[in-house]
């Protein structure tokens, strides 16, 4: 045990920072929430298709397969019912899509040529990175061709002057993040799937993840992107210069398109120097009330070297202990309800440790938290992010999951969780909320041991209309994929989706991309709230 500098000893008492090799391996503990009885970790399949195939689209021939064969070479076909599974079905096993051949060029010319005959054809297509999303967005919703981007995974180049990665869209976001570390670097982003995932479609869900706090957007880190539109051309703004004023930022239309405008097939991307010193603490509170206040005293006592503030409820918790290997409760004596992890990451050890001291000595003393435990190397790091990042594979170890990826005011937060458990009483399911508290980020999770058409009537469009309500967003970073396409009226006016409409005709004219995904499929309905 190491004892927090300048605490006394009756909040030590309570406040006792533990080493990794003092607690004793916890089993899993149900919350009330927990009802684990006839849940099943079996695959599971979600709703139907929301609409039917559309009939402008063609269908594959053997003509058209021999095309691809020609340009690609057949190790670059993918046609087994097999090897097509992983391409077919997201990985939450949500989503299942029919495909018959998916295709992985090798550059950018590739792509082009793959998209100007799809085009002239007027085959859908489907974009697909590391098909980790949660909306249904990177499979296909009928017998769309996918067009895969794992063989482009060339890392270009790094200006180790300026920072700026230049590197092929199919890039796993770790190895990105093991190279960069490497040389000094870190990625501005990081996400629980980052061993799965791939920049180029990172970037086109605008994905956020645990550093967004510090770093912000990709919109403000992307610098350039090279990308091939509907109709098979290529628009190359694959710039590494920071300051571009000259004419429209295409590069924004394409970060958060989901694939409907385009192919992005590479990506400059500034990078932040590596942090010397970084710090994790995970904190428990009694109750929301003392997170939020607990993240206030955060941002004024660590300001400039925060760079992660997460948080998760006990049903998160006892979920993540039941279904990840190993995972341990670093606080098996304290009952809380709630969880907060904080992360500092600076230039100066000393520096950072004596102001988290501080901070913690002051939260500890003004009531905020309730016990607390400090990493005392880079392994306990890693364990004590495991609890939050594991939190999302967990949930999908206990049967069928409703996901909910929501913006909302702070403060109102996780009364959507609890407002959601009290509108779902009677049902054979449990909910728990979770997500990044520095951002607004909250995760709304309700499981179940099958998808039930009642369940997801009682949530939908309820969730969104009490999001609509506070002017929150229903897609804070996953995107609206197929399962929030028609929900988009919650968030955005009109206007501006007619707006997205004629921006959509442009780059992909006969609206092969990604078809029935990101845009509304049907017009406003009068029981929405509109914006």
């Amino acid at each position: 045990q190491r004892r927090v500098h300048g605490v006394d000893d009756s909040a030590f008492n309570m406040f006792c920072v533990r080493a990794s090799s003092s607690s004793a391996c916890v089993g899993a503990r149900l919350s009330k929430l927990l009802k684990p009885r006839g849940f099943s970790a079996r695959p599971v399949r979600g709703p139907p298709p929301p609409v039917p195939r559309d009939p402008k689209f063609a269908s594959l021939t053997d003509k058209d397969v021999s095309f691809f064969e020609s340009l690609l070479g057949s190790s670059g076909l993918v046609q087994e019912a097999d090897a097509l599974e992983p391409h077919n079905t997201d990985w939450m096993r949500k989503y299942q899509g029919h495909s018959k051949l998916a295709l992985k060029p090798k550059d950018t010319e590739q792509v082009a040529q793959i998209l100007r005959y799809c085009n002239g054809r007027k085959l859908a297509v489907v974009p697909q990175g590391g098909n980790t999303g949660l909306v249904g967005g990177s499979v296909p919703v009928f017998d769309e061709v996918v067009v895969s981007l794992s063989n482009m995974n060339k890392i270009v180049s790094l200006d180790e002057v300026s920072g700026v990665l230049v590197a092929e869209a199919g890039c796993v976001l770790e190895s990105l993040s093991n190279f960069l570390e490497e040389r000094g670097f870190i990625m501005p982003l990081d996400l629980g799937a980052k061993g799965s995932c791939q920049i180029g479609g990172n970037v086109a869900t605008n994905a956020g993840g645990i550093r967004f706090v510090r770093y912000g957007s990709l919109r403000g880190t992307v610098l350039g992107l090279k990308a091939v539109t509907g109709s098979g051309d290529v628009i190359d703004t694959l710039t590494s210069v920071r300051k571009d004023n000259t004419g429209y930022d295409l590069k924004q239309l394409f970060i958060g398109s989901e694939g409907s405008l385009g192919i992005i097939t590479g990506v400059s991307i500034l990078c932040p120097v590596k942090p010397k010193s970084v710090q994790v603490a995970l904190l428990a509170c009694s109750d929301y009330n003392m997170v939020c206040k607990t993240f206030i005293e955060a941002k004024k006592e660590l300001g400039e070297v925060v760079s992660a503030v997460e948080f998760f409820d006990k049903g998160s918790l006892d979920v993540t202990l039941k279904h990840i290997p190993g995972a341990r409760d670093p606080m098996p004596s304290t009952a809380s309800g709630f969880y907060v992890l904080i992360e500092t990451s600076g230039s100066n050890k000393d520096h950072d440790q004596e102001k988290l001291n501080g901070f913690l000595e002051k939260a500890m003393t003004e009531g905020l938290i309730q016990d607390g435990v400090v990493a005392q190397d880079t392994k306990h790091a890693k364990d004590l992010w495991r609890l939050r990042e594991g939190i999302s594979e967990s949930l999908g170890k206990t049967g069928y999951v409703y996901k909910y990826d929501l913006s909302v005011p702070v403060p109102e937060m996780y009364s959507l969780v609890e407002a959601t458990r009290e509108r779902l009483k009677g049902q054979d399911v449990f909910t728990v909320g979770y997500g990044h508290i520095g951002d607004g980020n909250l995760h709304l999770n309700t499981c179940g041991p099958a998808y039930d058409p009642k369940v997801e009537h009682l949530l939908e469009p309820w969730v969104y209309e009490w999001t609509a309500k506070r002017r929150g967003s229903v897609s804070a970073e996953h995107g609206l994929g197929l399962m929030k396409a028609d929900d988009i009226y919650y968030s955005k006016p009109q206007t501006a989706i007619d707006l997205m409409a004629t921006i959509k005709t442009v780059f992909d004219p006969n609206g092969i991309l990604n078809p029935y995904k990101v845009l509304p499929r049907r017009p406003f309905g009068d029981h929405q709230v509109k914006v």
